[in-house]
């Protein structure tokens, strides 16, 4: 896909791309190749590649569950590497108030600078891990909208997550193909953080055999205060 086939693609879902966007997408792509020389970033690099597989990628959750991306929502991404998905995200709707959670000081250095050179406003970059943040008042509970992409497995995700998002909130999971086995095994794990399942939609994406899962689990209850557990408990012990 490259960068005309992206804007044709996006203006069949009514998404039409500003100059401005446009240019913001392209900078993205070569801010990313040039910080992935020092820091490890995507193994992703081709021109065309990165814009199906990292950039609409990443905006599949607002085509498919637009009603969730509210006006001046918020939204916090957990483990976004890169700033996916999110960033992308925040280029299409530049209303949304994003704050991207990551342990690795160098990414978030990469983000930083790219979040300046893109212009973006209201983005927040917080350095620890999930398990910290989700039992810091500052965020816990706060937020209308948490995604999470190709971090970790469905229970310990939900652990990860679910502790951000207000009641009433969202937590949008984007995943790989053939999801069914992991929405099981994570069952429990969402009853016990406060979570349902609504809807879990596979694809394709445009022109290619790349097929996706994209889970989106409504907050009913609080999440327990014990939870998250201490940093690296929810991966050493998943609920289950």
């Amino acid at each position: 896909m490259n960068p005309e086939q992206f804007v044709q693609e996006l203006s069949k879902y009514n998404f039409r791309l500003t100059d401005e966007q446009k240019k913001q997408f392209k900078l993205y792509f070569k801010d990313l190749l040039t910080a992935n020389e020092h820091v490890n970033l995507t193994r992703i690099t081709e021109e065309d590649d990165v814009y199906l597989k990292h950039f609409f990628d990443s905006l599949t959750p607002l085509f498919t569950f637009k009603k969730v991306f509210k006006e001046n929502a918020t939204l916090c991404d957990v483990g976004s590497g890169a700033g996916f998905p999110s960033l992308p995200l925040k280029i299409l709707q530049p209303t949304l108030r994003v704050t991207i959670v990551d342990s690795l000081a160098k990414r978030l250095t990469f983000l930083k600078g790219l979040i300046a050179e893109l212009n973006l406003q209201d983005v927040t970059l917080v350095h620890g891990r999930a398990e910290d943040v989700g039992q810091n008042k500052l965020y816990r509970e706060k937020f209308d909208i948490v995604t999470a992409r190709a971090v970790a497995k469905m229970p310990i995700l939900s652990e990860y997550c679910l502790p951000l998002v207000k009641k009433g909130g969202y937590f949008i999971v984007l995943k790989g193909p053939k999801a069914e086995d992991e929405l099981k095994d994570s069952q429990k794990a969402l009853a016990v953080l406060g979570g349902k399942v609504v809807s879990s939609k596979a694809l394709t994406l445009p022109d290619s055999d790349e097929e996706r899962t994209l889970i989106l689990v409504q907050k009913d209850k609080l999440t327990p205060k014990k939870y998250p557990r201490q940093a690296g408990t929810p991966h050493r012990k998943p609920i289950h």
